[in-house]
């Protein structure tokens, strides 16, 4: 059965807007660990726009699950993926100028950097996935890089603007996904799935996690972040009947 994984980098930006100590991401995370699910995941960028080096390596110390740090494949990450020990590492674009991840990383034509790059971490026993788009090209690649996951994102597909342009891209995602699985990678989603536009993955086989967070800190702020995880989980729970 998938599970949910919940990134709580969007509890760290209002914090981030003061610049204080509240709201607190470490207790999200707790409390969404209570309620279900998984995993927890942060994305340490590098001009530390949300999440920072202290949450790291507080959650590092502290979660009762597995944690997941996204990340670009940089040298100053590296070192803190190895310092910090995570369940996994996932590589993910990253430009300074973004409001969020636009897109998937281009893995093909980089193979060998990403290999070399993930070598010390897979040494280290820290498992990785690549963020990158539901493409053939790019799925052979993140499996000559030597990757256990991909995480395919959902983004385009959350975005679309019809039903007929939604379903083009739901397609083109499970498509990715039977791929990915016949090459014996396993496959997580994430990238802009909320509440509504989650069920029509209900009867996808081939799916490990569902990486979400905005739609749940969103509905957090209004009802609490152990009903927003819960009522997440119950829905991916439905999945499996």
């Amino acid at each position: 059965m998938p599970v949910l994984v919940v990134n709580v980098d969007h509890v760290a930006t209002l914090r981030q807007q003061r610049r204080g100590i509240e709201p607190e991401p470490v207790t999200a995370a707790h409390l969404a660990e209570l309620a279900g699910a998984r995993g927890i995941i942060v994305h340490l960028r590098e001009d530390r726009r949300h999440i920072i080096d202290r949450d790291v390596r507080l959650l590092s110390q502290c979660l009762n699950s597995r944690m997941h740090l996204e990340m670009a494949a940089t040298e100053e990450m590296q070192q803190i993926a190895l310092e910090t020990t995570p369940y996994m590492v996932c590589l993910v674009p990253e430009k300074r100028e973004e409001l969020t991840t636009e897109g998937g990383l281009a893995v093909a034509g980089r193979v060998e950097h990403l290999r070399d790059f993930l070598a010390p971490i897979h040494a280290q026993g820290i498992k990785s996935s690549l963020f990158i788009e539901a493409d053939v090209a790019q799925i052979d690649a993140a499996k000559a890089v030597g990757s256990e996951f991909i995480e395919i994102h959902t983004g385009h597909f959350a975005d679309a603007k019809t039903p007929e342009a939604q379903r083009k891209e739901f397609e083109k995602i499970v498509r990715g996904i039977e791929y990915a699985r016949s090459l014996d990678l396993r496959v997580n989603l994430g990238h802009g799935l909320n509440y509504n536009n989650i069920f029509m993955f209900k009867d996808v086989p081939g799916i490990d996690e569902y990486s979400i967070g905005h739609s749940i800190v969103s509905r957090a702020v209004l009802v609490g972040m152990d009903r927003a995880v819960r009522e997440m989980v119950e829905i991916i729970r439905t999945f499996a009947e």
